[in-house]
């Protein structure tokens, strides 16, 4: 280990960036606070990356009577869908009746539910379908004829999450990458906490501790205050091929209880998920295991009519869920979260318990509010890139291909997707695709690498192709290994 650094105190230090961590540190610098976010990988880089991708009240949560976690969902999914305009849209999902399980009338009360328990910020509501003439029913087996349509909405997870932290610093905030949290020791007045990078070790000081370790975070309890009980949960998903006629989301159910989304994917690919698996390991090992591809397959397959088999199977990732500790199954276990702050001994320490991708804005301003910060300012503020309207993205792709000759519309649709109207900002004043510098392939430039490591703390291969984008879906192997021999030359220079 290198020399131990110690800098000057500030008013926040939050341990984890996935998207707990770095909304309360965006929000606690919009605040105006001094902020330091730790984060002992790269931002996003486990379960912020690999969810389902929706934000949603959770219509099966109904069953579950938990009607308060939904309705505040319903409730952030309008204000989020308003906020998030590039990397979050709405879907119309379809549910198709399986006459072996839940029966018609009980399907049409919980959407009715779904319908009224929040404005749907309008979004249509809900509708009964019939599949034997509707588009959606060309994917799925004859023997269903009948099903329902209802409103929810998709994010891109991972790069919601590094544009919360990119907006935090723009605010202020130090984000750290990279940067584990090795201790903490609680004085009176401020709390001292010891990060290791790459063999430096710091010493940061800071007046309250958030830790937003996620499914570390009973872990980091060990050394930093009361221990927590969390219930870790792995979720895999799979990617396939895009189906033939799969142009809308299904959220199917299962003969266990269970539900499976089939969702539209990166414009070529289809995503199946997700799995509720105990996962009693380190959380960075999880992976999809062969049971879990089995019955993901085995799932989707009792409704396409044309069945997915395990060579088609394109990518698998695979995240750990912490919930909160309760009885039964990893099914019915509880997705709400709970903020528990602890000033025994001391300056004060929060900890961030559960919690669901939906309702992250509104953890982190409950989160602030518990800390006796004042100046709640995140709903309806934007991110960085999205301020403009939904109904323009349309326009704003055509005019990027007109001003931009070189793009093609997928390009310029999938620059602003990812990056709304900073899109601009990576094409600059290029006139040809050579002015982007070099060309790694599936429309992936140094201009845009460049961005991903100025403005959103890409370092490595895995950053970029993986979590600031998800063009490792496109690329070669030998494509991807010649990004990291060219990193590995920008590190060198």
């Amino acid at each position: 280990m290198g020399e131990t650094e110690e800098r000057e105190m500030v008013d926040l230090f939050v341990a984890g960036g996935g998207v707990n961590g770095c909304a309360i540190a965006r929000d606690a610098a919009g605040r105006g606070q001094s902020v330091v976010l730790a984060e002992q990988g790269d931002l996003a880089s486990a379960t912020s990356s690999a969810s389902s991708k929706l934000i949603h009240g959770g219509l099966r949560y109904l069953e579950t009577y938990e009607f308060k976690l939904v309705r505040e969902a319903l409730r952030e999914r309008a204000v989020l869908l308003a906020a998030l305009p590039h990397i979050a849209w709405p879907m119309r999902f379809v549910l198709p009746h399986h006459t072996g399980l839940r029966p018609r009338w009980m399907l049409r009360a919980g959407l009715f539910l779904y319908d009224h328990l929040a404005s749907r910020g309008g979004l249509p509501a809900s509708r009964a379908v019939n599949l034997t003439t509707h588009p959606a029913g060309r994917l799925l087996k004859s023997s269903f004829t009948s099903g329902f349509e209802y409103s929810d909405g998709w994010v891109d997870d991972s790069r919601l999450v590094v544009l919360n932290a990119r907006d935090a610093r723009e605010r202020g905030a130090e984000i750290l990458t990279r940067a584990k949290v090795t201790s903490a020791r609680r004085h009176a007045d401020h709390w001292e906490i010891e990060i290791d990078r790459g063999g430096v070790l710091e010493i940061r000081r800071a007046r309250m501790l958030v830790n937003a370790a996620g499914p570390w975070a009973g872990l980091l309890s060990e050394h930093i205050g009361p221990r927590h009980g969390l219930r870790l949960v792995r979720g895999s998903h799979i990617v396939v091929p895009r189906l033939e006629g799969h142009d809308q989301p299904y959220i199917l159910q299962g003969h266990d209880g269970r539900i499976v989304f089939l969702i539209p994917f990166e414009e070529d690919f289809t995503l199946i998920g997700t799995t509720e698996a105990e996962h009693g390991a380190d959380p960075a090992s999880a992976e999809c295991s062969e049971a879990e591809t089995e019955y993901l397959i085995a799932f989707v397959n009792d409704y396409l009519a044309k069945p997915v088999t395990k060579s088609d199977i394109v990518w698998s990732f695979s995240g750990v869920r912490p919930l909160i500790e309760s009885g039964g199954d990893a099914t019915s276990a509880s997705r709400d979260y709970q903020l528990v702050r602890d000033d025994k001994g001391g300056a004060p320490l929060l900890t961030v318990l559960g919690g669901k991708i939906t309702a992250y804005r509104i953890l982190a301003e409950q989160a602030l509010d518990k800390l006796g910060v004042p100046g709640a300012w995140t709903a309806g503020a934007a991110l960085p890139g999205g301020d403009f309207d939904r109904a323009e993205k349309p326009a704003m792709v055509k005019a990027l291909v007109a001003d931009y000759p070189f793009l093609t519309e997928t390009w310029a649709r999938r620059l602003v997707t990812a990056y709304g109207t900073d899109a601009r900002r990576i094409l600059g004043a290029a006139k040809s695709t050579q002015d982007l510098g070099g060309d790694f392939g599936a429309t992936l430039t140094a201009a845009e690498v460049h961005h991903m490591m100025v403005h959103e703390f890409a370092r490595t291969a895995e950053d970029i192709v993986w979590r600031r984008s998800k063009l490792g879906l496109k690329l070669s192997e030998d494509e991807i290994a010649g990004l990291a021999a060219w990193l590995a030359g920008k590190d060198r220079s």
